[in-house]
């Protein structure tokens, strides 16, 4: 923070949490806007939806890597492995944190602000890569009948008037984007509910049991379900712009796990089941054919319509989560504060536009390589969050917690050990040039954040804390206090 005229010079490192209620309040700091509509439940739920899945749409690779079995035996098992822990670990503290920044919030209190800034660098730069995939699916859907748009110029502009037209959308607020992700839910999901209802006559369970262990593609298959089953904890950027998110955001995880594991099981189980298996075939966008043989071309294209859609879905919620991490850490001091400004809309103006900015930088890039690319860095994102979490139950036992897991931390550590052990097993599988790219990634931001911290030092850029922000260590000491009086 700035020193005033009025008062002494007071120092503060960038990033660093602090309360600067007890004796000044920073007037440059951005307000919290209290007219900004908050999103409840159901939006919260979709978006959550589409931050980690948005339907079937990609999962056909696992039945090509492995077979049917191993496909649906790894969308049954991996949610116990990979996405209940993150999904509970994403209730506790952005509970505990109930502020946009989330995961950088909590790794910055646990671990000093270096880290919460490496954190936020990562996993931003994990969703814009992911980001910058669905302009381009959307398109190769449309190709077939549009064949124009397969390459040149013209799939150029395409992309760039998709991604204008979808960041517009996000700065009109983040209760349109919520309230269109309810929409894009429900047509996404509605053509595999059918075609599940008109498969049953032709299911034979036999063709579930199906698996040839020495033909296991593991790389693509872990890959696959990991990118289809990840990113629960994206929605905690967004902490601060729901309704009562103590008790909201609990909710909203509980129900979207449960739809995005039938959204992948139950279309699974009905591709599988009802026509006769060729696993070449199984690659991306082959669950509109499957849909063309068990009811007909007019579930098809229905498919094909609900796929495309569908990735304009996971981009606007992408997005939001993207920006709103970038106005979290400017509201913290991790980044310049004209990284905390608002449109007319409340929405994070510069955030959105440096995202839509890397989204078009990043768009050259092939599936294959986006999907291994944003698996690395947010595997060592996800490793300092559970450092982090774990470390604020053993330093800061008392801190407020509205959703705690009902687990003690020995319990909690049993909890986290097998996705560490899947988080190694990814990154030991990622091929030389993914690994080259993703460290050098990384590189940029241990430099990065030294250079933003000597700019704040020679005030080159204005740096400030939002005096609003609570301050879970008061409240633990606050904690303490009482739990001692009634001792």
């Amino acid at each position: 923070l700035r020193s005033t005229a009025s008062i002494g010079p007071i120092s503060l490192h960038m990033g660093e949490y602090h309360n600067p209620g007890n004796n000044f309040v920073d007037e440059r700091a951005p307000p919290k806007l209290d007219n900004i509509r908050k999103v409840s439940v159901i939006p919260l739920v979709f978006l959550i939806f589409y931050e980690v899945s948005g339907g079937p749409f990609g999962i056909e690779d696992s039945v090509q890597a492995a077979g049917p079995l191993l496909a649906i035996l790894g969308f049954l098992i991996f949610p116990f492995i990979w996405s209940i822990p993150e999904a509970l670990i994403t209730a506790e503290m952005g509970t505990m944190f109930p502020e946009n920044g989330g995961y950088v919030v909590w790794v910055s209190s646990a671990l000093g602000p270096f880290w919460g800034f490496q954190q936020g660098w990562m996993k931003w730069l994990s969703g814009v890569i992911d980001n910058a995939l669905y302009p381009v699916l959307f398109l190769d859907y449309l190709k077939s009948g549009v064949p124009a748009l397969g390459g040149g110029l013209l799939r150029t502009l395409a992309v760039l008037i998709l991604t204008v037209a979808l960041t517009y959308m996000n700065y009109r607020g983040l209760t349109i984007v919520g309230w269109m992700a309810v929409f894009l839910g429900i047509f996404s999901i509605a053509p595999f509910i059918l075609m599940g209802l008109v498969a049953i006559p032709k299911l034979r369970p036999s063709r579930w049991l199906v698996v040839d262990i020495n033909k296991v593609d593991w790389n693509l298959y872990l890959n696959t379900l990991f990118w289809n089953l990840n990113y629960w904890d994206s929605i905690s950027t967004l902490a601060g712009e729901v309704d009562n998110p103590k008790s909201t955001l609990p909710k909203a995880l509980f129900y979207a796990l449960i739809l995005v594991v039938f959204g992948y099981l139950y279309p699974l189980l009905a591709g599988t089941g009802a026509i006769p298996l060729d696993r070449e075939r199984w690659t991306d966008g082959y669950f509109s054919d499957v849909a063309k043989i068990v009811a007909g071309v007019w579930l098809r294209w229905w498919v094909q319509g609900a796929s495309a859609l569908s990735n304009m879905g996971m981009f606007v919620a992408e997005m939001s989560s993207d920006s709103y991490q970038l106005l979290g850490m400017a509201e913290r001091g991790m980044l310049p504060e004209f990284f905390g400004k608002r449109s007319r809309y409340g929405t994070p103006l510069v955030g959105i536009l440096f995202s839509a900015s890397g989204v078009l930088l990043l768009s050259w890039m092939s599936f294959q390589e986006i999907v291994a690319a944003e698996n690395f860095l947010y595997c060592f994102g996800m490793i300092l969050e559970f450092v982090a979490f774990i470390k604020l139950r053993l330093i800061y036992p008392n801190a407020p917690r509205p959703y705690k897991i009902p687990l003690g931390t020995a319990g909690c550590i049993l909890m986290i050990i097998p996705p560490t052990i899947l988080i190694c097993v990814v990154l030991a599988l990622a091929t030389l040039k993914v690994m080259v790219v993703s460290v050098t990634a990384m590189l940029i931001g241990f430099i990065l954040q030294p250079c933003l911290k000597h700019v704040e030092k020679k005030r080159l850029l204005k740096f400030s804390v939002n005096s609003d922000l609570p301050d879970f260590r008061e409240a633990q000491r606050e904690n303490t206090m009482e739990s001692s009086l009634i001792d």
